[in-house]
C-alpha cells in the first residue's frame, strides 16, 4: 500500500512510516531544530498533530487538564468523520469507560480507586515475587550456557509478578504472557489472546468476589459501591496490560546498556552507580514509552509559540523532551540523583504504578546479575534490532552468552543466590467463559494495545 502524501504546502513531518520509525531521535531533533518546542506532525492517515518536544511544555500539557484534556471526544478529526472504525489510532484513541481518558470528578473517582489499590502493596512482598520468578527464569536457560533476555527474561518476569499481584494463579502466568505478547504484535490470534485475558479476568473477579485476598483485584472490588463490575474488569486490563509492555521495556533497555556501554557497566559494578541510578538514568535517555497519545485542547490556546486550535490532538513527546537542550545540554553526562525524567508522563495522570514497575526491574536485574556475573552479548552490538512505532522503540531480541550453570555471586548483588529454584507452573487452559449480566458485556476489542504500540 502506497504511503499518502501530505497536503499541498503542508510543514508537517510524518510520526509513521519507515523513515519516521528507522531514526526517531534524529526526527525529533529535526524537528526540534525547525519547530522549537512544539512541531506540527502526521500521524497515521496524514491526521494533523502536535508534537510536544520541550521539557517544560510536556509538564505544561500534563499538568493542565482545564486546557488540554484527556477526553478524545473532544478530538476534532473524529468529531467530524476523518478517523474511521478501522483506523489504527481508533482503539487507542476512542474513548473508554477508563481513567486515563477522563478528566475531573470522574478522573478523581476511577483513579483514586487504583491509586489506593496500588498503594497497599508491600514492596518487600512485591520483591519476594520478583526474586521467586527471576529465579525460575533464569533455571530454564541457565544450563544452556546462552539466552535470549527479552524473549526469555524481560518480557515474562513482569507479567508473571503481576499475575500475583493481581491475584491469579500461578498457572495463569504463561499463558498470560503469551497472550499478552500475541496482543502488543497484532497478529491474527490476538483478537482470541485478548478474549482470554478477557475471560481471565471476569474469572478473576467473581473468584475475588467470593473469597478475597491481600491483591489488587480483592482491593479494587472494595470499590464496589462507586466502580462496576465492567470498571474494575477495565482497569484490572489496564494495569496488567500497562505494567507488562513498559517493564518489560525498561529491563531490556538496562540489560542492554549494561552489556554494550562499558563506562555503564563499570560504574555500576565499581559501586559508582547503583543500580537504582542506572534504572534512572535508562529512563532518562530510553524512556519505555518514547511518545504518549494523546491530548486535545479545550480552547484555542498557545504552547511553545504555536497557535493552537481546539479539538487538536497533541503528543506528549516523552523521549524528545528528556534530551531537551534547555535541561540536558549534553546528553553525555550522566543524570545522577535526578527523577524529572518525563518517562511516567506527569500530572493528575502519572503514571500510578511507577514504583512497582520500578521494583520489578530494579530486582529481578539485580538477581540476573547475580547469577550471571560474566554475561556478555552474544552479538555486535550493530547487529541489535528494534521495533519502532509511533509510542514505542522496542529491542526485539538480546542475545547473551555465559559460563553454563552460572556463577558466584558478585559484591554488588544485593540479594542472596538460590541454588535452583521451583520450575515454573505449567499454563493454565483458558478458562470458561463466565456469564454476565446483559449491561457489562462489551464486543470484543480489535487489539488496542497492539494498535497503541504501533503493531
Amino acid at each position: 500500500m502506497s504511503t499518502p502524501t501530505p497536503p499541498p504546502g503542508c510543514p508537517a513531518h510524518r510520526l509513521y512510516g519507515p523513515e519516521a520509525e528507522a531514526d526517531p531521535t534524529g526526527l525529533y531533533e529535526k524537528l526540534r531544530a525547525e519547530h522549537g518546542a512544539v512541531a506540527p506532525v502526521l500521524v497515521q492517515g496524514d491526521l494533523p498533530a502536535w508534537l510536544v518536544l520541550g521539557h517544560r511544555e510536556n509538564l505544561d500539557v500534563a499538568r493542565t487538564p482545564s486546557r488540554f484534556s484527556r477526553d478524545s471526544r473532544r478530538w476534532r478529526d473524529m468529531q467530524e468523520g476523518r478517523v474511521p472504525p478501522d483506523h489504527p489510532l481508533t482503539p487507542v484513541a476512542a474513548w473508554q469507560p477508563v481513567c486515563n481518558f477522563q478528566d475531573g470528578t470522574e478522573h478523581e473517582r476511577l483513579r483514586g480507586a487504583v491509586t489506593e489499590s496500588l498503594e497497599r502493596f508491600d514492596r518487600r512482598g512485591i520483591r519476594r515475587y520478583v526474586k521467586r520468578f527471576a529465579d525460575q527464569l533464569i533455571d530454564t536457560f541457565i544450563d544452556r550456557g546462552q539466552a535470549d533476555l527479552v524473549g526469555e527474561f524481560a518480557e515474562p518476569l513482569p507479567m508473571l509478578v503481576m499475575t500475583q499481584l493481581v491475584g491469579m494463579p500461578d498457572s495463569y502466568g504463561p499463558r498470560l504472557v503469551e497472550a499478552a505478547r500475541d496482543m502488543i504484535k497484532g497478529t491474527a490470534t490476538a483478537v482470541s489472546s485478548n478474549e482470554y485475558v478477557t475471560v481471565a479476568l471476569k474469572e478473576l473477579v467473581q473468584r475475588k468476589r467470593a473469597a478475597p485476598g491481600r491483591d489488587f483485584a480483592s482491593w479494587l472490588l472494595e470499590h464496589s459501591t462507586s466502580l462496576t463490575d465492567e470498571e474494575i474488569i477495565e482497569h484490572l486490563r489496564l494495569v496488567l496490560i500497562a505494567a507488562f509492555t513498559t517493564t518489560a521495556n525498561l529491563i531490556a533497555n538496562t540489560l542492554r546498556m549494561v552489556l554494550t556501554d562499558r563506562r555503564f557497566r563499570a560504574s555500576l559494578s565499581g559501586g559508582h552507580m547503583t543500580l537504582p541510578d542506572a534504572l534512572e538514568q535508562v529512563l532518562w535517555d530510553e524512556p519505555p514509552l518514547s511518545t504518549v497519545l494523546g491530548r486535545w485542547a479545550t480552547g484555542d490556546t498557545v504552547l511553545g509559540g504555536q497557535q493552537i486550535k481546539a479539538g487538536d490532538m497533541l503528543l506528549l513527546g516523552l523521549a524528545a523532551g528528556n534530551a531537551d537542550p534547555e535541561i540536558r545540554p549534553d546528553l553525555s553526562q550522566p543524570v545522577h540523583g535526578n527523577r524529572s525524567h518525563l518517562a511516567f508522563s506527569g500530572g493528575p495522570h502519572e503514571c500510578p504504578g511507577q514504583d512497582i514497575g520500578r521494583a520489578i526491574a530494579d530486582t529481578g536485574i539485580d538477581v540476573l546479575l547475580a547469577r550471571l556475573a560474566d554475561l556478555r552479548l552474544a552479538v555486535p552490538e550493530d547487529e541489535l534490532r528494534y521495533d519502532s512505532s509511533l509510542m514505542s522503540r522496542q529491542l526485539i531480541s538480546l542475545p547473551v552468552s555465559f559460563v553454563p550453570g552460572g556463577s558466584t555471586v558478585t559484591a554488588n548483588s544485593q540479594l542472596p543466590r538460590t541454588p535452583k529454584a521451583q520450575p515454573l507452573p505449567e499454563a493454565a487452559a483458558p478458562p470458561v467463559p463466565v456469564s454476565v449480566p446483559a449491561d457489562t458485556e462489551r464486543p470484543a476489542r480489535r487489539s488496542w494495545w497492539a494498535r497503541l504500540l504501533g503493531r
